[in-house]
């Protein structure tokens, strides 16, 4: 099994989301709804464009299960074999616009959720370090929500939540 990025970017959202529920909750009417699991939408390109199948329970996986997921839910799509159980009851959402080369977009949110992740492409910039400028590989994120629920403030809390978690994986490896 290949382990590739998505599943950090998998974990460190459930780590965000545990922390900030409202990135995790739902408008249902007039109620908003919190919910206690992590069931998260991974965006997958079809031959009829991108789908987003859900990982369940992905706060109670490994990362190579993750991984594991994503890559059915890749090769399901290609072959138009995802189910619509598959594709309906996500609480938050990531899409990876990254790899069609996209280094920055605005994710849009998937009723009922209230919150997307838009993961882009790793490029190498030059950013200031000890006042020098170096190159280091940069990616950027965006984090779409509805506004009717999520606050600035913990809508930026938590993604910077994300940005510290993949920063340090030892925070998703260990769930610190």
């Amino acid at each position: 099994m290949r382990l590739g990025f998505m599943s950090f970017f998998v974990k460190a959202a459930v780590h965000a989301l545990r922390r900030y529920p409202v990135i995790n909750a739902s408008i249902d009417g007039n109620d908003i709804v919190y919910h206690g699991y992590y069931d998260i939408g991974m965006a997958v390109a079809s031959p009829r464009g991108l789908v987003v199948p859900i990982i369940r329970n992905a706060d109670q996986l490994t990362l190579a299960a993750i991984e594991k997921r994503i890559a059915d839910f890749g090769e399901r799509a290609q072959e138009g074999k995802l189910g619509i159980e598959e594709l309906t009851g996500g609480t938050f959402s990531i899409s990876n616009g990254g790899v069609f080369g996209s280094m920055l977009s605005t994710p849009i949110l998937i009723p009922p959720q209230s919150a997307i992740l838009g993961v882009h492409a790793t490029r190498d910039r030059p950013v200031a370090e000890d006042g020098q400028v170096v190159i280091r590989p940069i990616n950027y994120l965006a984090l779409s929500y509805d506004h009717r629920i999520i606050d600035g403030r913990e809508a930026v809390l938590a993604l910077v939540a994300i940005k510290e978690a993949l920063e340090d994986p030892a925070r998703i490896l260990l769930d610190i």
